[in-house]
């Protein structure tokens, strides 16, 4: 019942054995929220170091580790979307989950829009903002001093198409998106599966975990891609080293989601100027 599975880095998933005799810090206040039932958080970081550029934000549905981002400045936090009551509460069977928003986030909006979202679609508006790279970009000196800031747009169709894009951001970094159903990447050669040495090919947009075995069809922008400080297909494989990769599928689906993600980050920044063009104060 202790043994839980833990993002323990980008796409990375783990599994801790989730005690406080073992863990130094389990950060229950938090952490129990995500084991309580179903939940998504929502991973960002406080401050990020200068010479970085800020790639930190990323969605889970699992208890995580604190360093899943990289940062000299800090360590990753998780916001749940859902507190679920507490089990020392007398009436928790009678409680409900409810959403960790500010309480008159959702008035406002359903003000200004004409309906109230879910917050499933709160989230999936925040999680685009963040992904914008004009956002990212124009308030990059701001996000690597303090807690990333939200502009909420005043237009409700603008809202529902940050939103629609933000779910399929998430969907793909859960890896439970339907666009995973058709990769874009392989994994050939004949041999052993064993990683013993990464190496990446630009020309022939390859990656090598060995001397016969590679995954194909790597561009040099998805072999760069980072989140969370890392570049995530070198940091999956390399933290294996040693290792037989026995989940070469899985690496095919974090492929083909950093690559639907860049092009997803391209719709959303055609759309991210009428967002600040009429913001809710």
């Amino acid at each position: 019942k202790k043994i839980h599975p833990l993002l323990y880095r980008p796409f990375d998933v783990r599994y801790i054995f989730y005690h406080e005799a073992v863990i130094e810090r389990p950060r229950p206040e938090v952490m129990r929220h995500m084991l309580a039932g179903e939940n998504l958080g929502l991973l960002v970081m406080r401050q990020v170091s200068l010479d970085e550029d800020y790639t930190h934000a990323l969605i889970t549905s699992h208890i995580v580790d604190n360093r899943v981002f990289a940062s000299a400045k800090g360590i990753a936090l998780v916001c749940p979307l859902y507190l679920y009551p507490s089990p020392e509460t007398p009436d928790m069977f009678h409680q409900e989950r409810r959403p960790n928003l500010a309480e008159d986030l959702l008035p406002k909006l359903s003000a200004a829009y004409g309906f109230t979202p879910a917050p499933e679609e709160v989230l999936a508006y925040l999680y685009a903002v963040f992904y914008s790279p004009t956002y990212r970009q124009k308030y990059a000196q701001e996000l690597r001093t303090d807690f990333p800031r939200v502009p909420f747009t005043a237009d409700a169709d603008v809202f529902r198409q940050m939103a629609s894009l933000g779910r399929q951001l998430m969907d793909l970094h859960l890896l439970r998106s339907p666009a995973l159903a058709t990769p874009l990447v392989k994994y050939q050669g004949q041999g052993s599966d064993m990683v013993e040495k990464v190496r990446y090919d630009a020309q022939t947009q390859r990656v090598y975990i060995n001397a016969d075995k590679y995954f194909e069809g790597i561009t040099p922008e998805m072999w760069e891609y980072q989140i969370g400080g890392y570049q995530v297909l070198a940091k999956y494989l390399k933290d294996r080293k040693g290792r037989r990769l026995d989940d070469p599928v899985r690496y095919i689906h974090i492929a083909t989601a950093i690559a639907r993600t860049m092009d997803i980050q391209q719709q959303i920044d055609d759309i991210y100027p009428q967002v600040e063009s009429a913001v809710l104060p």
